[in-house]
């Protein structure tokens, strides 16, 4: 009974604790912040929820998160120069279009002569001007989802620098999330240490 009460303990603090760290995020981030890819990329102060500007999509540099022919997401590298070598930005996205036009090149085509002459007839469609609003993967709830992505791009051949900034596309911080976490293990908390069994005083001989 002890050990269930200690894990019941255990399990209300880091509720608690998640919960508080959830409610800093929301805190921090009540508007995106306005940002361009170049500042970006240059390493810039910023906060977590963005919306960034100035730059390019480079669907053929994308790979696919299922890593199957069910496409769920696409990281797609985000640059200020289309052109340009490398990239510091991935843009997790799910986008149909981007995922209709990423699945017609790479699973909708019989031979590669044919996916040749698709990718001449529509090149321009595979780099997409575009600003975005999202939401940096990292901080501590996150970064199981982070190097989930890390790990899946250097599988998928893609390696890329630890300090690639994952961006996903159209998340916004949770609005209640953290205070349901928070409450529920305040709780909890109390109701264990209410029920918390008093130290009986020894009997005099």
């Amino acid at each position: 009974m002890k050990r269930f009460r200690f894990t019941l303990l255990a399990v209300c603090l880091v509720l608690i604790f998640l919960g508080w760290t959830e409610i800093s995020f929301s805190l921090r981030n009540r508007a995106p912040q306005t940002i361009t890819i170049a500042e970006l990329e240059r390493g810039a102060e910023t906060r977590e929820w963005l919306h960034i500007t100035g730059g390019s999509l480079d669907l053929l540099g994308a790979i696919s998160t299922s890593g199957s022919i069910e496409l769920d997401a696409l990281l797609i590298p985000l640059k200020s120069d289309p052109a340009a070598p490398g990239f510091q930005v991935l843009v997790e996205s799910r986008d149909p279009a981007l995922l209709d036009l990423f699945g017609a090149y790479h699973f909708r085509q019989d031979s590669e002569a044919a996916q040749r002459r698709f990718l001449e007839e529509n090149r321009e469609r595979f780099t997409i001007r575009r600003d975005l609003t999202g939401t940096e993967v990292g901080g501590l709830i996150a970064s199981g989802n982070r190097d989930k992505l890390m790990t899946l791009t250097q599988e998928l051949g893609t390696p890329v620098a630890d300090n690639v900034i994952f961006i996903s596309e159209s998340k916004e911080p949770g609005k209640w999330r953290g205070f349901f976490f928070f409450i529920v293990g305040l709780l909890g908390l109390l109701k264990v240490v209410l029920k918390w069994p008093k130290a009986t005083a020894p009997e005099s001989p």
